[in-house]
């Protein structure tokens, strides 16, 4: 290229980018000014539709726009975590999502295509532990009982999670790696096949999130032998956390919900929601809703990206350790 057409083309560039600037300012200083999306990836009904719809109930009083969610089904979540990874990075369209297709999907399927980085967290909303529970054909009551009868029985018994790759399943490799201990995995396309295998003693024990398994517990029907989280959980005091026994004192996992955002993000853009989102999880309300659907909301100071990212490395380890991959 000559140097009077290079000189020219970059005047070019640097008038557009200049004309660009402002724009982008502008963008930033009013948003929102039409209504913003929160994609769920999961259909009406669940625990991560749930928490999104409660974060867009609340979230809209703060941002002054009207919040719609969007249910966008399918692949455990990531076909939504795929839009917004796609999505123009203005604020518009964000993600409420689970652990599952923000941080493991991509780690055990090659054909999701979306990364971490193609995110800009925002906030980790709630959490909640996920618990193991044993069916009536198990027959045992708490921790030791359970340790001491799958020790003695390599490979004889089996639990149950939602599917590959889940935290559920995550939390059961977890606590066979930390306890040594051999059982037999069997992956259910769902909650509602998983419940209906235990409540009918096709399988021994299993694997749900504390809000899916309170239910059938407090009901009799299955038999609660400990939650997944380092300590008790305050909203179940009489269920034993699995890490006081010796056996599986290093095991701490659960679920969690966070708000993310397609990456590039301008930062006063992110800042707005970040604000408002804080706001949403200091209102009364939103923390009683939030509590009797069995979560926790979590400390609006904690940074999104430093959490996810150890979560993401805790993951990684028990993926390798388990093989698994899809």
């Amino acid at each position: 290229m000559s140097t009077p057409i290079l000189r020219r083309t970059l005047i070019a560039c640097g008038a557009a980018l200049l004309a660009a600037g402002p724009a982008m300012a502008d963008d930033a200083a009013s948003y929102p000014n039409k209504p913003v999306t929160i994609v769920v990836g999961y259909p009406a009904g669940g625990s991560t539709d749930l928490v999104g719809r409660l974060v867009a109930n609340e979230i809209e009083k703060h941002l002054g726009q009207t919040v719609i969610v969007e249910n966008l089904g399918g692949a455990g979540g990531a076909i939504g975590a795929q839009k917004v990874a796609n999505a123009k990075p203005d604020g518009y369209t964000l993600l409420v999502g689970a652990n599952n297709e923000i941080a493991i999907a991509n780690m055990i399927n090659k054909s999701i295509k979306y990364k971490i980085s193609d995110f800009t967290p925002i906030g980790v909303v709630a959490s909640q532990p996920m618990v193991l529970v044993a069916s009536q054909k198990a027959g045992v009551k708490n921790t030791e009982a359970f340790y001491q009868a799958v020790k003695a029985n390599p490979a004889k018994f089996s639990y149950g999670s939602s599917g590959v790759g889940t935290a559920l399943h995550l939390a059961g490799e977890m606590m066979k790696d930390q306890a040594q201990i051999d059982m037999q995995h069997v992956p259910y396309r769902g909650v509602p096949a998983l419940t209906n295998d235990v409540l009918g003693n096709n399988i021994e024990y299993g694997v749900f999130v504390l809000s899916s398994g309170l239910p059938l517990i407090k009901a009799g029907k299955v038999q609660a032998i400990a939650t997944t989280e380092a300590k008790r959980y305050a909203a179940t005091p009489d269920i034993p956390a699995l890490a006081e026994h010796p056996a599986f004192k290093n095991v701490d996992i659960n679920s969690w919900f966070a708000m993310m955002g397609p990456a590039n993000m301008p930062a006063p853009v992110v800042a707005k929601i970040k604000e408002a989102l804080n706001k949403t999880m200091a209102a009364p309300e939103f923390r009683k809703k939030m509590e009797d659907a069995g979560a926790q909301v979590m400390d609006s100071q904690i940074d999104a990206s430093q959490y996810i990212n150890g979560e993401i490395a805790k993951y990684q380890k028990i993926i390798d350790v388990a093989k698994i991959e899809l």
